[in-house]
């Protein structure tokens, strides 16, 4: 997405554009796979209606119109059972915690809320900035087994600015206060979007080359030299690498050393992610939060609770996905042995679930989705100019104060055209 977005506003300019893509199909993370019988995306997504850019980026393909709201649930498992949490009033009765610990949460949620610059909150250790607003107890209880199922042990060295983007996309979903949430989605799923956002790039002129597997970039004084293994190297008066920065230093060799360095030290959380068609049903909560630890999953995603189980066959569409650093053993696990793990685990959590009843099974793996929001993280961010003339940077590690999603995805990539378009102005012969 970050990709094409930026190919769609410089081709809109009237800029001649190529797309390379190394795999056989568009998207990236937002690309569609066939699962069982059915087409649908790869890794879960969501649209909010706070997502202003993504939701103008989908007028511009013409799909907006096809966009469907749904007000969701979201639930949260501790001591054996699920629980509703949909609601203040929901909220108020959750057991897990005391009424002290929920007001403190609930102020805590608010204060995210009204802060409006997250660069005093990088330098705040995230675990000394949630004890001090929600308690220690709040703290052990709620935010601690929530940051180590989407950070691990890196939890530890995160700043506030992490959670404080993430209460604030959360909290802009809803309503009013901590009211109901509406999420959405383009009917179809991302295999929609990918396709038409394909045949508007090539009605605008835009070359798309999926199976090309960039080995090398350099400039050569007179533009940009982009080769593959087999065949013609692609010319360019610019490039835009828009993968994750640990892989750039292995493609773009005239990067100086100090660059290559910044760019291979930036530490990566990557995502092994099930995704499973089932008769089954697990409460009908888009989200559920997980407060057990032992679980092998992050949380569970009902995508069934979002999207019309007619659309996925009257089954229920559920991912399992799991963050973890780049080289966890995880990653080397089989699909099979992923299976046994997960489905274990959803056994354990819904007695009358057995793992039989999964209609099909499968498991998409990334090692790159975003970086560790480390302290001060915003001055090891990689700028968008490189030392190459020519060659500039575009990835997930330059979104300073939000999460990783498709709208900051986009809003990224509309940041760097502006960029980019000027520092041509300013190199461009006359």
């Amino acid at each position: 997405m970050l990709g094409l977005t930026t190919a769609l506003r410089l081709a809109q300019r009237g800029d001649r554009v190529t797309v390379l893509e190394s795999a056989q199909q568009l998207g990236g993370l937002a690309s569609p796979w066939t699962l069982g019988d059915l087409v649908w995306d790869r890794f879960y997504h969501v649209t909010l209606l706070s997502d202003q850019h993504l939701r103008r980026l989908l007028r511009d393909l013409r799909l907006e119109d096809s966009m469907e709201w749904r007000i969701t649930r979201t639930g949260c498992f501790v001591g054996g059972l699920t629980h509703s949490v949909s609601s203040s009033l929901e909220f108020l009765k959750f057991p897990a915690l005391s009424l002290v610990d929920k007001l403190r949460l609930a102020a805590t949620v608010f204060r995210a809320s009204k802060i409006h610059d997250s660069v005093n909150l990088e330098k705040v250790l995230v675990e000394d900035w949630l004890t001090r607003w929600s308690g220690a107890s709040a703290f052990e209880t709620f935010w601690k087994p929530l940051l180590r199922s989407k950070l691990g042990d890196d939890y530890r060295r995160t700043s506030a600015a992490f959670i404080w983007a993430t209460i604030s996309r959360l909290y802009a979903a809803r309503r009013s206060g901590l009211k109901r949430e509406m999420f959405g989605y383009v009917r179809g799923g991302y295999a929609r979007v990918i396709e038409r956002f394909a045949d508007s790039l090539q009605e605008l002129g835009v070359d798309l080359r999926p199976g090309f597997r960039v080995e090398e970039i350099r400039t050569n004084g007179r533009g940009v030299s982009v080769s593959q293994a087999d065949g013609e190297p692609v010319l360019a008066d610019q490039a835009v690498i828009t993968v994750a920065p640990p892989l750039v230093p292995g493609i773009c060799p005239q990067l100086s050393s100090s660059e290559a360095s910044r760019l291979r030290n930036l530490e990566y959380l990557g995502v092994v992610c099930a995704s499973m068609l089932t008769p089954a049903e697990f409460g009908g909560f888009y989200v559920t939060n997980l407060l057990d630890e032992s679980l092998p999953f992050t949380g569970l995603i009902e995508m069934s609770a979002l999207v019309d189980r007619q659309q996925f066959g009257g089954r229920t569409l559920l991912y399992m996905p799991k963050y973890l650093s780049g080289d966890d053993p995880l990653f080397q696990s089989t699909d099979q042995e992923i299976r046994q793990l997960f489905l274990g685990a959803l056994e354990r959590m819904f007695p009358q679930f057995k793992a039989r009843q999964a209609d099909t099974f499968q498991v998409a793996r990334n090692r790159h989705v975003f970086p560790v929001p480390v302290l001060g993280y915003s001055s090891v961010a990689p700028p968008v100019t490189t030392s190459v003339p020519g060659v500039s940077l575009l990835n997930s590690a330059q979104i300073i104060n939000g999460t990783l999603n498709v709208n900051e995805t986009v809003l990224l990539a509309e940041k760097g055209v502006r960029q980019l378009i000027e520092r041509y102005e300013q190199t461009a012969p006359s």
